[in-house]
């Protein structure tokens, strides 16, 4: 499962102290409240958010913050269609997963195995691989989405066919 930490600010920390106080429940517990997401709970363009955007950025252009750190050109998500003529959604989708991938055809793989991380953090059975099949799903089409025209590449368009 996924979780978001809910951190406290300082007048929240008042407040939950006297809510604490008041409900009989520590204020330490409060603090350590979080959510639990799982996959279904988040859209593509949150998935990507969350997962692939350090990398390929918040644009899908291969501009993330950790871009430069990596030994590879992360690829412009962007102009996958001009790329190969149309938007090939099972050979993204197989990448994205990871599992199935010939690293010899691709080079290293640099990019996580999302298909592996995210059955693990789902339970790792059955329902897990439908949820993890439905999560690559949205994210190859919030990827189609994202698509922009040929012609308007950007300063790594041309990078690593993927």
């Amino acid at each position: 499962m996924w979780t978001k930490t809910l951190r406290a600010t300082k007048a929240g920390a008042y407040a939950g102290m006297a809510m604490g106080f008041l409900a009989g429940a520590s204020f330490a517990a409060r603090a350590q409240s979080f959510d639990v997401f799982t996959l279904a709970d988040y859209s593509g363009e949150e998935l990507f958010e969350r997962f692939c955007a350090s990398c390929h950025g918040e644009s899908a252009r291969g501009d993330g913050p950790v871009a430069r750190s990596l030994n590879t050109v992360v690829p412009d998500l962007t102009t996958i269609t001009a790329r190969h003529g149309e938007f090939p959604a099972a050979l993204i989708r197989d990448y994205i997963d990871g599992r199935g991938v010939d690293v010899r055809a691709h080079g290293t793989r640099a990019m996580p195995v999302w298909g592996y991380e995210f059955w693990v953090e789902e339970g790792g059975d059955v329902v897990a691989q439908n949820a993890v099949r439905d999560a690559i799903n949205k994210l190859v089409d919030y990827l189609r989405s994202v698509q922009r025209e040929e012609g308007a590449g950007g300063a790594n368009a041309n990078a690593v066919r993927q």
